[in-house]
């Protein structure tokens, strides 16, 4: 794995959501490191991608609620256990699990092992409400997937918070998780 500066030069071969993540971190300013890789679909995988950028990637969970009425991108520290009742005490929503593959891609435009908080400038109609681990807002950066997971970008925490997130109308929900029952 390499360490490149911004977009990739040649994109022939680039799926069109990765091109448009590209887009939009170079129309708001935004400055990041990106590198290619095999598929990172265990956190095994994205423990090495960590090495070279440098940073911690995210657990990025898609979750809804039993009706399939609400969901929810959480972002949290990967070595954290997650527990589904602390979560839903705090948002307030009985039930949660994981959203389908299906709905993902529907509402995210997203495959599973490729979750991230890019997919949801593809998310128009606010369908998906985002949920950031407290210990997540720590960091000075993020790593995450151009919503590929042959990919993976490393941006400061701020850009994501401050510019990111305004640009494709989202706003954050803070939560605290313990990992404990």
């Amino acid at each position: 794995m390499e360490l490149f500066t911004g977009r990739p030069e040649n994109t022939d071969g680039r799926l069109e959501k990765e091109i448009r993540v590209y887009d939009l971190l170079d129309s708001l300013g935004i400055e990041y490191m990106r590198t290619d890789h095999e598929v990172a679909n265990t956190m095994e995988a994205c423990n090495e991608i960590d090495a070279i950028l440098d940073v911690t990637i995210c657990k990025n969970l898609f979750l809804c609620n039993r009706q399939k009425t609400n969901f929810y991108l959480l972002m949290m520290p990967g070595d954290k256990p997650f527990k589904t009742k602390e979560l839903s005490a705090q948002i307030n929503s009985a039930r949660l699990s994981f959203a389908s593959a299906e709905d993902m891609e529907r509402l995210l435009d997203i495959t599973p092992g490729s979750v991230s908080v890019m997919g949801l400038m593809n998310d128009k109609e606010n369908k998906v409400q985002l949920l950031v681990d407290e210990d997540v807002l720590a960091g000075e950066y993020l790593g995450c997937h151009p919503c590929i997971n042959t990919s993976s970008i490393k941006l400061k925490a701020a850009d994501v918070w401050e510019k990111v997130l305004p640009a494709v109308k989202h706003e954050m929900i803070i939560v605290k998780l313990v990992g404990e029952e």
